[in-house]
């Protein structure tokens, strides 16, 4: 069974249908991206699967329960976290603040102590400035609290919405680095990436969006072999 499944999903802002009729799945462990143009609707996608957006038609199913028209609350509660475009951290509170915001509906508090110490792991950074208003931090750095804040929730699956976007190179291999780290440990991951190359190096499945609608679906090979994905993807 998916571990992720979504049918036939549509949202609309007014009148215009930003994401028609969409399926995907997601096996359990699986790293997929999805790949298309600025405005092809895929942030709106992982907003709806997350509960952000409301869904216009079509269904949600996580682990064979449906999620379709649930709150984002209870979504997160349920196993999925969304680290979104442009990091949606909280400026005015410090790094340490912000990674216990990630953990607001759990209450295993010694459980939450060790993923915190986990997360500093990961990003060592995060360690020396976790009395720093987050505010304060490098764009990279805020990625890195994005992404620690979503894993203190400890969800079976990540949404990430264009975790290289505005970063210098050299950040952009440190976190996709981490993002690998994280996805051997388990976690099943939906990727959003306008740098389709390194999002199709990353994951081994692959969907290409556009204007709403998913046009291709393929192993991350294929896809990069793909003649049309080579002229309007990868700059071939």
């Amino acid at each position: 069974m998916n571990q992720l499944a979504v049918r036939n999903l549509s949202v609309a802002y007014g009148n215009i249908r930003a994401v028609r009729a969409v399926s995907l799945e997601l096996a359990q462990g699986e790293q997929v991206c999805l790949i298309g143009a600025n405005g092809a609707g895929k942030t709106t996608l992982l907003k709806a699967i997350a509960g952000m957006l409301p869904i216009a038609s079509g269904s949600v199913h996580f682990e064979g329960a449906s999620l379709t028209r649930r709150p984002s609350f209870e979504i997160v509660r349920r196993g999925i976290a969304l680290i979104p475009e442009g990091r949606g951290i909280f400026g005015r509170l410090a790094v340490a603040e912000n990674l216990a915001m990630g953990a607001y509906s759990r209450r295993d508090h010694a459980q939450v102590r060790a993923d915190a110490a986990m997360v500093y792991e990961l990003f060592p950074l995060l360690a020396e400035r976790r009395r720093q208003t987050a505010g304060l931090l490098s764009g990279g750095e805020q990625q890195m609290l994005a992404i620690g804040r979503a894993l203190m929730s400890r969800p079976r699956l990540l949404l990430l919405d264009e975790p290289s976007m505005g970063l210098a190179p050299l950040l952009v291999q440190r976190i996709f680095d981490t993002i690998k780290i994280i996805a051997a440990r388990g976690v099943t991951m939906l990727l959003v990436e306008q740098n389709a190359r390194l999002a199709l190096q990353t994951c081994s499945r692959g969907y290409v969006m556009e204007s709403g609608v998913i046009t291709l679906a393929d192993s991350a090979r294929q896809l990069i072999d793909n003649p049309k994905v080579k002229e309007a993807y990868l700059g071939e």
